[in-house]
Protein backbone atom coordinates (compact mmCIF):
# COMPACT_ATOMS: atom_id res chain seq x y z
CA UNK A 1 0.00 0.00 0.00
CA UNK A 2 1.67 3.18 -1.18
CA UNK A 3 1.01 6.87 -1.50
CA UNK A 4 2.67 9.96 -2.79
CA UNK A 5 3.97 11.95 0.19
CA UNK A 6 1.35 14.04 1.93
CA UNK A 7 1.07 17.81 1.92
CA UNK A 8 3.46 19.55 4.20
CA UNK A 9 4.43 16.98 6.87
CA UNK A 10 4.30 19.60 9.61
CA UNK A 11 3.48 19.15 13.30
CA UNK A 12 -0.22 19.67 14.11
CA UNK A 13 -1.31 23.16 15.07
CA UNK A 14 -3.39 24.03 18.13
CA UNK A 15 -6.71 23.50 16.33
CA UNK A 16 -5.66 20.07 15.07
CA UNK A 17 -4.42 19.04 18.53
CA UNK A 18 -7.71 20.04 20.15
CA UNK A 19 -9.74 18.18 17.53
CA UNK A 20 -7.66 15.04 17.96
CA UNK A 21 -7.90 15.20 21.75
CA UNK A 22 -11.66 15.64 21.54
CA UNK A 23 -12.06 12.66 19.24
CA UNK A 24 -9.91 10.46 21.45
CA UNK A 25 -11.98 11.43 24.51
CA UNK A 26 -15.21 10.54 22.71
CA UNK A 27 -13.68 7.30 21.49
CA UNK A 28 -12.72 6.27 25.02
CA UNK A 29 -16.25 7.04 26.20
CA UNK A 30 -18.31 5.43 23.44
CA UNK A 31 -16.32 2.63 21.80
CA UNK A 32 -16.94 -0.60 23.72
CA UNK A 33 -16.98 -3.24 20.98
CA UNK A 34 -17.02 -3.87 17.22
CA UNK A 35 -20.51 -2.42 16.63
CA UNK A 36 -19.86 0.76 18.58
CA UNK A 37 -16.49 1.03 16.81
CA UNK A 38 -18.19 0.79 13.41
CA UNK A 39 -20.70 3.47 14.43
CA UNK A 40 -17.92 5.69 15.78
CA UNK A 41 -15.88 5.35 12.59
CA UNK A 42 -18.96 6.19 10.50
CA UNK A 43 -19.63 9.35 12.51
CA UNK A 44 -15.93 10.24 12.49
CA UNK A 45 -15.89 9.78 8.71
CA UNK A 46 -18.80 12.20 8.31
CA UNK A 47 -17.25 14.81 10.60
CA UNK A 48 -13.90 14.61 8.82
CA UNK A 49 -15.62 14.94 5.45
CA UNK A 50 -17.41 18.06 6.69
CA UNK A 51 -14.10 19.41 7.96
CA UNK A 52 -12.49 18.77 4.58
CA UNK A 53 -15.39 20.64 2.90
CA UNK A 54 -14.84 23.73 5.06
CA UNK A 55 -14.04 26.14 2.23
CA UNK A 56 -16.77 24.80 -0.06
CA UNK A 57 -19.31 24.79 2.77
CA UNK A 58 -18.45 28.38 3.63
CA UNK A 59 -18.87 29.39 -0.02
CA UNK A 60 -22.26 27.65 -0.29
CA UNK A 61 -23.35 29.32 2.94
CA UNK A 62 -22.28 32.68 1.52
CA UNK A 63 -24.24 32.04 -1.70
CA UNK A 64 -27.41 31.17 0.21
CA UNK A 65 -27.07 33.98 2.75
CA UNK A 66 -26.61 36.64 0.07
CA UNK A 67 -29.47 35.19 -1.98
CA UNK A 68 -31.84 35.38 0.98
CA UNK A 69 -30.74 38.56 2.73
CA UNK A 70 -28.41 40.68 0.60
CA UNK A 71 -30.07 44.10 0.11
CA UNK A 72 -30.96 45.11 -3.43
CA UNK A 73 -29.79 48.69 -2.83
CA UNK A 74 -26.37 47.76 -1.41
CA UNK A 75 -23.51 49.91 -2.77
CA UNK A 76 -21.57 46.75 -3.67
CA UNK A 77 -23.18 44.22 -6.01
CA UNK A 78 -23.90 40.76 -4.66
CA UNK A 79 -21.39 39.10 -6.98
CA UNK A 80 -18.65 41.55 -5.95
CA UNK A 81 -19.49 40.92 -2.29
CA UNK A 82 -19.04 37.20 -2.95
CA UNK A 83 -15.55 37.88 -4.33
CA UNK A 84 -14.61 39.85 -1.21
CA UNK A 85 -16.07 37.17 1.05
CA UNK A 86 -14.23 34.37 -0.77
CA UNK A 87 -10.89 36.19 -0.50
CA UNK A 88 -11.43 36.73 3.23
CA UNK A 89 -12.30 33.06 3.76
CA UNK A 90 -9.13 32.02 1.92
CA UNK A 91 -6.97 34.40 3.95
CA UNK A 92 -8.56 33.19 7.20
CA UNK A 93 -7.90 29.54 6.36
CA UNK A 94 -4.24 30.26 5.62
CA UNK A 95 -3.80 32.45 8.70
CA UNK A 96 -5.29 29.82 11.03
CA UNK A 97 -3.28 26.99 9.47
CA UNK A 98 -6.41 25.20 8.26
CA UNK A 99 -4.85 25.29 4.81
CA UNK A 100 -1.17 25.00 4.00
CA UNK A 101 0.75 27.13 1.53
CA UNK A 102 1.27 24.05 -0.65
CA UNK A 103 -2.47 23.49 -0.76
CA UNK A 104 -3.08 27.15 -1.55
CA UNK A 105 -0.79 26.87 -4.58
CA UNK A 106 -2.83 23.95 -5.92
CA UNK A 107 -6.05 25.85 -5.26
CA UNK A 108 -4.69 28.79 -7.28
CA UNK A 109 -4.20 26.43 -10.24
CA UNK A 110 -7.83 25.32 -9.85
CA UNK A 111 -8.87 28.96 -9.83
CA UNK A 112 -7.03 29.71 -13.08
CA UNK A 113 -8.09 26.57 -14.99
CA UNK A 114 -11.67 27.00 -13.81
CA UNK A 115 -11.83 30.65 -14.86
CA UNK A 116 -10.50 29.79 -18.33
CA UNK A 117 -13.22 27.16 -18.70
CA UNK A 118 -15.84 29.63 -17.45
CA UNK A 119 -14.84 32.22 -20.07
CA UNK A 120 -15.19 29.66 -22.83
CA UNK A 121 -18.41 28.03 -21.62
CA UNK A 122 -20.27 31.28 -20.98
CA UNK A 123 -19.25 32.53 -24.42
CA UNK A 124 -20.92 29.41 -25.87
CA UNK A 125 -24.08 29.76 -23.79
CA UNK A 126 -23.54 26.73 -21.55
CA UNK A 127 -24.68 28.80 -18.55
CA UNK A 128 -25.07 32.45 -17.57
CA UNK A 129 -24.50 34.75 -14.61
CA UNK A 130 -27.69 36.80 -14.44
CA UNK A 131 -26.57 39.61 -12.10
CA UNK A 132 -24.40 42.66 -12.70
CA UNK A 133 -20.95 43.16 -11.16
CA UNK A 134 -17.74 45.11 -11.54
CA UNK A 135 -15.25 42.40 -10.54
CA UNK A 136 -15.50 40.23 -13.61
CA UNK A 137 -13.69 39.15 -16.76
CA UNK A 138 -16.09 39.39 -19.68
CA UNK A 139 -19.26 37.56 -18.67
CA UNK A 140 -17.60 35.75 -15.76
CA UNK A 141 -17.74 37.19 -12.21
CA UNK A 142 -14.49 36.61 -10.35
CA UNK A 143 -16.17 34.68 -7.54
CA UNK A 144 -16.65 31.74 -9.92
CA UNK A 145 -12.97 30.83 -9.75
CA UNK A 146 -13.41 30.29 -6.03
CA UNK A 147 -16.11 27.69 -6.69
CA UNK A 148 -13.55 25.62 -8.59
CA UNK A 149 -11.02 26.42 -5.86
CA UNK A 150 -13.48 24.95 -3.35
CA UNK A 151 -13.18 21.60 -5.13
CA UNK A 152 -9.40 21.90 -5.03
CA UNK A 153 -9.48 22.83 -1.35
CA UNK A 154 -11.63 19.81 -0.57
CA UNK A 155 -9.36 17.37 -2.39
CA UNK A 156 -6.18 18.80 -0.89
CA UNK A 157 -7.63 18.75 2.63
CA UNK A 158 -9.34 15.36 2.39
CA UNK A 159 -6.07 13.80 1.16
CA UNK A 160 -4.28 15.13 4.24
CA UNK A 161 -7.08 14.66 6.80
CA UNK A 162 -7.74 11.04 5.84
CA UNK A 163 -4.04 10.29 5.25
CA UNK A 164 -4.65 8.72 1.84
CA UNK A 165 -2.62 5.67 0.83
CA UNK A 166 -3.03 3.74 -2.42
CA UNK A 167 -2.71 0.27 -3.87
CA UNK A 168 -1.89 0.06 -7.60
CA UNK A 169 -1.56 3.83 -7.98
CA UNK A 170 -1.47 4.57 -11.76
CA UNK A 171 1.69 6.05 -13.29
CA UNK A 172 1.45 9.81 -13.06
CA UNK A 173 2.20 10.35 -16.75
CA UNK A 174 -0.84 8.20 -17.64
CA UNK A 175 -3.02 10.22 -15.29
CA UNK A 176 -1.67 13.45 -16.75
CA UNK A 177 -2.49 12.41 -20.32
CA UNK A 178 -6.00 11.37 -19.29
CA UNK A 179 -6.62 14.65 -17.45
CA UNK A 180 -5.34 16.65 -20.44
CA UNK A 181 -7.64 14.72 -22.81
CA UNK A 182 -10.62 15.38 -20.53
CA UNK A 183 -9.84 19.09 -20.29
CA UNK A 184 -9.43 19.42 -24.06
CA UNK A 185 -12.72 17.60 -24.66
CA UNK A 186 -14.58 20.09 -22.45
CA UNK A 187 -13.68 22.66 -25.14
CA UNK A 188 -13.36 20.61 -28.32
CA UNK A 189 -16.77 18.92 -28.18
CA UNK A 190 -18.32 22.22 -29.30
CA UNK A 191 -16.78 21.61 -32.76
CA UNK A 192 -15.64 17.99 -32.79
CA UNK A 193 -17.36 14.73 -31.78
CA UNK A 194 -17.82 14.42 -28.02
CA UNK A 195 -15.60 11.55 -26.87
CA UNK A 196 -16.64 11.53 -23.22
CA UNK A 197 -17.88 7.92 -23.45
CA UNK A 198 -14.36 6.85 -24.37
CA UNK A 199 -13.01 9.06 -21.60
CA UNK A 200 -15.34 7.38 -19.07
CA UNK A 201 -14.02 4.01 -20.21
CA UNK A 202 -10.44 5.27 -19.97
CA UNK A 203 -10.96 6.41 -16.37
CA UNK A 204 -12.14 2.91 -15.45
CA UNK A 205 -9.14 1.35 -17.19
CA UNK A 206 -6.68 3.68 -15.47
CA UNK A 207 -8.21 3.89 -11.99
CA UNK A 208 -10.30 0.72 -11.83
CA UNK A 209 -7.55 -1.42 -10.23
CA UNK A 210 -6.64 1.32 -7.71
CA UNK A 211 -7.71 1.20 -4.07
CA UNK A 212 -7.59 4.26 -1.84
CA UNK A 213 -6.98 3.60 1.85
CA UNK A 214 -8.41 6.31 4.09
CA UNK A 215 -8.28 6.70 7.87
CA UNK A 216 -11.60 7.66 9.49
CA UNK A 217 -10.27 6.89 12.98
CA UNK A 218 -7.17 4.85 13.87
CA UNK A 219 -7.19 2.29 11.09
CA UNK A 220 -7.13 2.71 7.31
CA UNK A 221 -10.13 1.36 5.37
CA UNK A 222 -10.13 0.54 1.63
CA UNK A 223 -12.39 1.77 -1.14
CA UNK A 224 -12.13 1.55 -4.95
CA UNK A 225 -10.90 4.95 -6.10
CA UNK A 226 -13.47 5.11 -8.92
CA UNK A 227 -16.26 4.79 -6.34
CA UNK A 228 -14.72 7.72 -4.50
CA UNK A 229 -14.77 9.81 -7.68
CA UNK A 230 -18.45 8.98 -8.23
CA UNK A 231 -19.44 9.85 -4.67
CA UNK A 232 -17.63 13.19 -4.74
CA UNK A 233 -19.20 14.00 -8.14
CA UNK A 234 -22.63 13.26 -6.66
CA UNK A 235 -22.08 15.66 -3.77
CA UNK A 236 -20.80 18.35 -6.14
CA UNK A 237 -24.03 17.89 -8.11
CA UNK A 238 -25.99 18.50 -4.90
CA UNK A 239 -23.90 21.60 -4.25
CA UNK A 240 -24.54 22.77 -7.81
CA UNK A 241 -28.26 22.56 -7.16
CA UNK A 242 -27.80 24.79 -4.13
CA UNK A 243 -25.77 27.25 -6.21
CA UNK A 244 -28.35 27.48 -8.99
CA UNK A 245 -31.19 27.73 -6.44
CA UNK A 246 -29.33 30.71 -4.96
CA UNK A 247 -29.17 32.26 -8.46
CA UNK A 248 -25.38 32.33 -8.43
CA UNK A 249 -25.60 31.09 -12.02
CA UNK A 250 -28.27 29.58 -14.27
CA UNK A 251 -28.35 26.89 -16.92
CA UNK A 252 -30.51 27.20 -20.05
CA UNK A 253 -34.11 26.78 -18.95
CA UNK A 254 -33.47 28.13 -15.45
CA UNK A 255 -33.66 31.80 -16.41
CA UNK A 256 -37.34 32.15 -15.48
CA UNK A 257 -37.43 29.77 -12.53
CA UNK A 258 -35.32 27.21 -10.72
CA UNK A 259 -35.50 23.49 -11.33
CA UNK A 260 -33.03 20.75 -10.37
CA UNK A 261 -29.87 20.49 -12.43
CA UNK A 262 -29.99 17.62 -14.92
CA UNK A 263 -28.46 14.37 -13.73
CA UNK A 264 -26.46 14.37 -16.96
CA UNK A 265 -24.19 16.93 -15.27
CA UNK A 266 -22.98 14.13 -13.02
CA UNK A 267 -20.85 12.85 -15.90
CA UNK A 268 -19.24 16.25 -16.33
CA UNK A 269 -18.46 16.49 -12.63
CA UNK A 270 -17.06 12.96 -12.60
CA UNK A 271 -14.65 13.89 -15.40
CA UNK A 272 -13.79 17.14 -13.65
CA UNK A 273 -12.95 15.07 -10.58
CA UNK A 274 -10.27 13.29 -12.60
CA UNK A 275 -8.66 16.60 -13.56
CA UNK A 276 -8.90 17.77 -9.95
CA UNK A 277 -7.38 14.58 -8.59
CA UNK A 278 -4.43 14.76 -10.98
CA UNK A 279 -3.73 18.39 -10.07
CA UNK A 280 -3.66 17.50 -6.37
CA UNK A 281 -1.66 14.32 -7.00
CA UNK A 282 0.95 16.43 -8.81
CA UNK A 283 1.90 17.99 -5.48
CA UNK A 284 2.43 14.51 -4.01
CA UNK A 285 5.00 13.47 -6.60
CA UNK A 286 8.50 12.72 -5.49
CA UNK A 287 8.34 9.15 -4.38
CA UNK A 288 6.15 6.54 -2.75
CA UNK A 289 6.29 5.16 0.75
CA UNK A 290 5.42 1.75 2.13
CA UNK A 291 2.83 2.03 4.87
CA UNK A 292 3.19 -1.43 6.27
CA UNK A 293 0.20 -3.22 4.79
CA UNK A 294 -3.55 -2.73 4.80
CA UNK A 295 -4.16 -3.76 8.40
CA UNK A 296 -1.47 -1.64 9.97
CA UNK A 297 -1.95 0.41 13.11
CA UNK A 298 -1.41 4.04 12.22
CA UNK A 299 1.47 5.28 14.26
CA UNK A 300 0.82 8.88 13.24
CA UNK A 301 -2.78 9.12 14.43
CA UNK A 302 -2.28 12.52 16.00
CA UNK A 303 -0.07 13.98 13.27
CA UNK A 304 -2.69 14.91 10.68
CA UNK A 305 -6.35 15.76 11.30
Amino acid sequence: MTAPPAFGPKPPNAVQRRLHAGREALRARWVKGPWSLAAFEFVSFGIKQGWACLFGGAMLGLLLATFLWYPDDAPVSRYDFLVIGAVLIQILMLWTGLETLEEAKVILVFHITGTVMELFKTAHGSWIYPEESLLRIGAVPLFTGFMYAAVGSYLARVWRIFDFRFDRFPPFWVQGLLAAAIYVNFFAHHWLPDVRIMLFAATVMVYGPCLVWFRPDRHHRPMPLVIGFLLVALFIWFAENIGTFARAWAYPGQEDGWHPVSLSKLGSWYLLMIISFVLVAAVHRGGHRDTGGPGHENREASRRE
